[in-house]
């Protein structure tokens, strides 16, 4: 499960980072709390290069007549992306990676408590999840939808939530976006134990109006 991210990373340094062209409409940053249909930053390959442009996070399949004609598709399972409906023409042919550096988990302890918990890499690079991603509207209004990928967690993330998004290192991105042939499906499987780690941070990021660095900050209440 992914439902909250987080993107510190100037847009000029993720172009550079995932040698794409910009987009001129890129969403702002940093934005500590992005949330389902907010528009994202999004790398995707295409004729001439890799592009960074922005999208609605939250995938809207082809025949969804308005934005709220079915459920929200923030997250796409690996295990069935290639036979539902919904995902497998993306799956075969519209990969993109969806750049971060960090996400959001919860905990439920008991009762109604909600406890947040911020996921990043050990190493403090940015994170890249894998996504897809799908144009949808009438001709003249059509707007770049995406999700994110996951598959079951990891031993060390399992602690917190028995799901994960699918994150992909640098040699693994020109194999997911589709530049280097076919066999993105054995990149779909559960990251390493040592990639991520993850502290508490403060109850306000539970609110999806909360902004701010200190969403991100280890929480000790």
């Amino acid at each position: 499960m992914c439902g909250r991210i987080a993107n510190t990373l100037p847009s000029d340094a993720m172009a550079r980072l995932f040698q794409a062209q910009p987009a001129n409409d890129l969403p702002a940053v940093p934005n500590y709390n992005i949330c389902p249909t907010n528009p994202v930053h999004v790398v995707r390959a295409g004729p001439g290069g890799r592009n960074l442009l922005a999208m609605r996070w939250g995938f809207l399949p082809q025949w969804y007549k308005s934005e709220t004609d079915g459920p929200l598709l923030i997250n796409a399972r690996a295990e069935t992306l290639a036979e539902k409906p919904a995902f497998r023409a993306a799956c075969r042919q519209r990969r993109c990676l969806i750049p971060s550096t960090g996400f959001y988990e919860w905990t439920r302890p008991g009762g109604d408590v909600r406890l947040p918990w911020y996921i990043h890499r050990r190493d403090g690079a940015p994170i890249a999840f894998a996504g897809i991603w799908q144009d949808w509207g009438p001709e003249a209004a059509r707007q770049p939808t995406c999700a994110i990928v996951t598959t079951a967690a990891n031993r060390h993330l399992g602690q917190l939530h028995h799901r994960m998004p699918l994150i992909l290192e640098p040699d693994d991105w020109p194999l997911w976006l589709g530049e280097a042939g076919h066999g993105a499906a054995r990149l779909m499987q559960p990251g390493a134990e040592e990639v991520l780690d993850y502290h508490r941070v403060d109850p306000a990021v539970n609110s999806n109006r909360a902004s701010g660095p200190d969403l991100i900050e280890p929480f000790d209440g």
